[in-house]
């Protein structure tokens, strides 16, 4: 991502009353992460492949935090529960599906827990972004969010909905679907509850 293109965004998004972090790698972020959220806290965790790459909810367990991860779940019931306790928790870390150069936050959700997380609940919020998931505009966000990160994350996730083999939306009503909760964050009252750290490489979808 170019100097020119990152400070544009960063403008836009301070504009929004959000602000904007640049890292090299993943190795960074998790350096900046375990350096800035507090020992005694509470984490939830927003289901990402950046996350998982980054090993964060193993590193945060292993020095003393409580975290609230859905992977750590033995079942549904269990993983609900801890969506749950990850609303209510104090630091709260998920990637992203769209991040655009005017200063958008893009998800979408299949039972709305992250988005619900990164809207309201948790004191603070960080979201991790790789370069690949940055567009120019809202347009471009909610295009990218229902014809690259919905067909992906169903089919990683196990469902069948008309995308995974279509690879684009076709605004289906499958059971199947997994894009059921769009959410655009286009700012936010409080300038230090969501950072939004973006990384120079290629992370997730």
């Amino acid at each position: 991502m170019n100097t020119e293109r990152f400070n544009k965004l960063k403008e836009n998004f301070k504009n929004r009353n959000i602000d904007v972090k640049y890292f090299d790698s993943l190795d960074d972020v998790k350096l900046y992460l375990l350096n800035t959220v507090p020992l005694e806290c509470k984490v939830g965790i927003g289901h990402s492949g950046t996350l998982q790459k980054m090993n964060i909810t193993n590193l945060l367990i292993q020095r003393g935090n409580v975290v609230y991860d859905k992977e750590l779940a033995k079942n549904k019931d269990e993983s609900k529960a801890i969506k749950k306790e990850a609303l209510l928790s104090d630091w709260y870390i998920s990637g992203s599906n769209a991040v655009t150069v005017d200063g958008r936050i893009i998800n979408v959700d299949h039972s709305g827990n992250r988005v619900a997380a990164i809207t309201f609940g948790p004191d603070k919020v960080v979201i991790v972004v790789g370069v690949n998931k940055v567009v120019d505009t809202v347009e471009e966000g909610v295009k990218r969010v229902k014809n690259i990160a919905g067909p992906l994350n169903a089919k990683r996730a196990g469902y069948n909905p008309p995308c995974v083999e279509l690879n684009k939306c076709v605004d289906c009503s499958s059971k199947e679907r997994v894009c059921n909760y769009l959410s655009i964050v286009e700012g936010q009252t409080d300038c230090n509850r969501i950072k939004l750290c973006i990384v120079n490489e290629e992370c997730g979808f």
